[in-house]
C-alpha cells in the first residue's frame, strides 16, 4: 500500500514503516558520530518506543554497546492498517542492533500491570541476570491500576482558576486564544496516579526484590518544567502536581536502593515535539518561538541530542551526577537560559497568525510532528509501495 499522513487533530492515523527506519538510523548515526560513552552496559528502558524513551534505548545501545531490554504497549500492523509509529521504531531499532551484534528484546504489553513487570524480570533473569540502569519514560493518558483494577485517567488543567492564553493550531498556523476551566480534586489525584512516580516505584521495588538490579544501578525518569508562559496549564497544573510527586519518588526509591548502592534520579528535560506535547494547548506555540530563537543560536536540540548530552555530560562522567537544590538533573539549562526566555515572552506578545511565520518557526514544528510519525524524511520515497505488515522478531 502508499501510506500517507492521514491527520485527526494532535494525532496522525498512518505511520511509514520505512521513514520509522529512516528516524532510528539518523539517531543511530548521530550517537555513533559523537564516540562512545562509557556507560552502562545492560539497560532496561520503559516506554522504550518513542520519543526520549527511544533515544535512550538507542544511546545505551549504541553509544555504550549496552545490551537493551525495551518494554512498551504498541499497536502491530493489520491488513491495510499500518502499525503504530512506535511499533516500526521498535522493529527497525532491533534490526539495527542485532546486525550491529547487540542484544536487544522487547516487550509489548501494559507496563502499568503485574504481569508485564514479572515477565519482564523473567527475561532479565533469563538473559541478562542484572540491569545497571533502568529508564522509566512512560507517557500514557490513562493507567489501570494494578492492585485495585480502577482505571484513572490524567486531565490537563489549571489548578485554582481557569487559564486563559494563547495556542496554535500547528496544522493550519491560526493562533486563538484558549482557556480551560480549573480542575477540581479528583482531575489532580487521577492525574498523579497516572502520571506521577507510583509505577515507576513498583518497578524498581519489583526488579530489587527478584535481585535483578546490579550493586550501584540507576534509574532516570523524565520530567519537564518549562517557562512563566505555561507555567498555569502545566508545572502550576495537574500535570505539575503529577511531576512534583514523580520528583519526590526519586528519592523514595534513592533511599530503598541504598542497600545496593543505587540511586534514582529525575532529569528534566527540553521541550520537544511529542505526540503528548501537541495536545498540550500553548505548548505548540511555545515550542514554534523556542525553535526559532535556539535554532539561530546553534544550540536546538531534539530528543537523541538531549540525551546524548544526559548519558556523556551528566550521568557518565566518572565524577558525580550535577544537580540542582532538588536534586534533578537539569538538561533542559539552554532552554531555559535568561537570554533565551527573555526572547521568547517578548516573542509570545507579537504571536498573532500573520506574524508567526516570520517570529516562530512553525515550519519546524510540523516537520518534527511528521517524523513522529516516520514521514517527511529525505532518502524514503514516499509514492513507494509499502509492506505495512513489520513483525518485531524478539517481542515475548
Amino acid at each position: 500500500m502508499i501510506i500517507e499522513p492521514r491527520m485527526r487533530g494532535f494525532i496522525c492515523l498512518t505511520s511509514h514503516p520505512k521513514g520509522c527506519a529512516q528516524n532510528v538510523k539518523n539517531q543511530i548515526n548521530y550517537i555513533t558520530s559523537k564516540g562512545e560513552i562509557s556507560g552502562p552496559k545492560k539497560v532496561l528502558v520503559i516506554g522504550a518506543s518513542t520519543g526520549f524513551g527511544l533515544a535512550s534505548r538507542i544511546t545505551s545501545a549504541f553509544g555504550s554497546n549496552a545490551a537493551t531490554i525495551g518494554v512498551f504497549f504498541e499497536k502491530p500492523a493489520s491488513e491495510g492498517k499500518t502499525a503504530s509509529p512506535g511499533w516500526y521504531n521498535s522493529a527497525a531499532f532491533e534490526n539495527e542492533a542485532h546486525q550491529a551484534g547487540l542484544y536487544a528484546k522487547s516487550i509489548n504489553g501494559d507496563a502499568f500491570s503485574k504481569e508485564i513487570k514479572q515477565q519482564t524480570i523473567d527475561l532479565i533473569k533469563a538473559d541478562l541476570g542484572q540491569i545497571d540502569l533502568v529508564i522509566y519514560s512512560l507517557a500514557s493518558p490513562v493507567r489501570m491500576h494494578p492492585e485495585t483494577g480502577v482505571l484513572h485517567r490524567s486531565s490537563l488543567k489549571p489548578i485554582g482558576n481557569s487559564f486563559t492564553n494563547k495556542t496554535v493550531d500547528f496544522h493550519t498556523g491560526i493562533v486563538t486564544q484558549i482557556s480551560i476551566e480549573p480542575a477540581n480534586q479528583e482531575d489532580i489525584d487521577n492525574t498523579i496516579v497516572v502520571m506521577g512516580g507510583e509505577d515507576w516505584s513498583m518497578w524498581i521495588e519489583a526488579m530489587k526484590n527478584a535481585n535483578v538490579l546490579a550493586p550501584g544501578a540507576t534509574t532516570i525518569a523524565y520530567s519537564y518544567i518549562g517557562p512563566s508562559v505555561t507555567e498555569a496549564v502545566y508545572r502550576k497544573g495537574t500535570i505539575g502536581r503529577a511531576k512534583d510527586h514523580l520528583e519526590a519518588t526519586a528519592f523514595t526509591i534513592t533511599d530503598s536502593l541504598a542497600t545496593i548502592g543505587g540511586k534514582a534520579y529525575v532529569s528534566v528535560n527540553k521541550a520537544l515535539v511529542t505526540q503528548a506535547s501537541s495536545a498540550i494547548p500553548v505548548i505548540p506555540l511555545y515550542i514554534s518561538l523556542l525553535y526559532k530563537i535556539m535554532k539561530s543560536q546553534g544550540i536546538h536540540e531534539g530528543c537523541i541530542e538531549q540525551i546524548q548530552r544526559l548519558f556523556s555530560e551528566r550521568l557518565y562522567t566518572g565524577s558525580a551526577v550535577p544537580t540542582d537544590e532538588n536534586g534533578r538533573i537539569r538538561i533542559d539549562d539552554w532552554e531555559m537560559r535568561e537570554d533565551v526566555q527573555e526572547q521568547v515572552a517578548k516573542l509570545w506578545l507579537e504571536a498573532t497568525t500573520e506574524s508567526l511565520p516570520n517570529i516562530g518557526d512553525l515550519a519546524g514544528y510540523k516537520q518534527d510532528f511528521l517524523n513522529l510519525f516516520g514521514f517527511g524524511f529525505e532518502g524514503v520515497n514516499y509514492l513507494e509501495n509499502e509492506n505495512e505488515l513489520v513483525t518485531i522478531s524478539s517481542i515475548n
